[in-house]
Parts: structure tokens; sequence; C-alpha cells
């Protein structure tokens, strides 16, 4: 018989929200588990058991927005750091990008408890994802995320075979090794790097231990979603067919 695992905690880990909003969704009487509801904080179930929201629940995921911005250089991703601002106050109506598709007009609702979904370093551009969806977050940095990110890095020094083969497979930083990533040349000085993982300035310091130094970098795809004409500095929403 499995053991019982916490409600909070299954329903995360089946991207039906993230856990804190499972325990709010619990304490208001939204859950129901095998049809029965579910309302005290650190049930423990049938890891096999059925669960559904209510319609309640579930609409309130529905109006979460989840918004893709271009990052310039010198914004940062998350917390405030001295003297920089972070990409969120990027977020106003006047950077609203119009590509000629209907849009949700923006509503200040959007910007509570909007979050970066991953980081981008101060002097890198390219796509960022800001979201009040759990489950999106959850998707795209949880610990069993497989969803890739791909860059495009403009590089000085010189690369041989035996570099790239290292960049692909091969290399550890702070004694934890790296998982597999896909490494080739776009052109004569700019890289495709793409990868699983983002741990914190990864790229820079996997092309310093082969030599390298990056001259710029920007990421242009995250899993499904592209960065495609989305001008530096001016964000949009995710449009309901887009899934990463």
């Amino acid at each position: 018989m499995n053991e019982p695992v916490r409600l909070s905690k299954l329903m995360s880990e089946r991207g039906l929200c993230s856990r804190r909003e499972a325990d709010s969704y619990i304490e208001r009487g939204l859950v129901f588990v095998d049809g029965r509801r579910v309302s005290e904080l650190g049930t423990k179930v049938d890891p096999d058991c059925a669960i559904r929201l209510d319609t309640q629940a579930s609409a309130q995921q529905q109006q979460r927005v989840t918004i893709l911005l271009h990052k310039p250089v010198g914004y940062v991703s998350g917390q405030p750091e001295p003297g920089y601002q972070p990409a969120v106050v990027l977020i106003r109506p006047e950077t609203q990008w119009r590509d000629g598709r209907a849009s949700p007009a923006f509503h200040p609702a959007h910007l509570k408890g909007l979050a970066p979904a991953g980081r981008l370093d101060i002097d890198s551009t390219g796509l960022l994802v800001l979201t009040q969806d759990g489950r999106i977050a959850r998707q795209l940095i949880g610990d069993e995320s497989e969803i890739d990110k791909e860059y495009l890095v403009r590089v000085s020094g010189h690369l041989d075979e035996t570099g790239l083969a290292r960049l692909n497979h091969g290399l550890s930083l702070d004694g934890r090794r790296l998982r597999p990533a896909k490494v080739g040349w776009q052109n004569a000085d700019q890289l495709r790097f793409i990868l699983k993982e983002g741990r914190k300035r990864q790229i820079r310091r996997m092309c310093e231990l082969v030599g390298l130094q990056v001259v710029g970098l920007k990421r242009v795809r995250i899993g499904r979603v592209r960065l495609g004409d989305l001008p530096p500095g001016q964000w949009r929403y995710l449009r309901p067919d887009e899934r990463f």
C-alpha cells in the first residue's frame, strides 16, 4: 500500500497549483479528494487519489496572467539590487507591445504577485517570463523541470573541438556536475546554447572554463515560446494558444 502524502504536496507535483496556493484552496474548502471536500491543512491522502478543484478556484487560475518581457541590459530579473531596478518596473501600459493580435488590456491587478519564473543576469538580454500562475512557475523552474532554454552567446577567444565537447558534456560548477547541454557555433563569433538548467551566471562561467569571454548573451526561447520580434524593453501577454 502506498504511503499517504500531504495533499498540498501532491497537488503541486501534479501541476494543479503551487503548494502555497494549494494550502489556500484547502483552507477555503475548494479542494475535493475522491469526491469529498477537504478543508483541513496538513491532510494526508493516498498518492493515487482523484483531486478536483472547485469551479471558483479554477476560475481564479484562469484569471492569472503570464507576461513575456524582452529584458534589456541593466535590469535585474528578481529582487532589486543597489543602483539597479527589477525588470518588473518595465511592465507598464505604455511598454505593452501590440503586434496586431487581440490582447488583453493592461490592468494594475496583473502586477499583484507577479514574479519572474527564472533568472536572467543583469548584463544579459532576452526573454524573461513573469507570472502570477504557480503552475507555470513550477513548470519552468521546478526541480523536475525539463523545459529547455535557448541562448545566443557572442564570445571572444579560441575554442577548439575539445573545448566544445566539454561545453556540451563535461563541466562542473561549484563542485557539482552540470546537466548535458547542446552547444554549437551559430556563426563565426556566436555560439548557441540549449540548457535544461539555469544556475547563476552559468553560461558565462562555462565559457570561462574553456577560455572564452562572453561579449553578449541573449535568451531567445523558453520551451516552445520564442522571443520573436518582441522589442527590447517591451512586453506582451502569453497567448491562450501558447504552451511552454
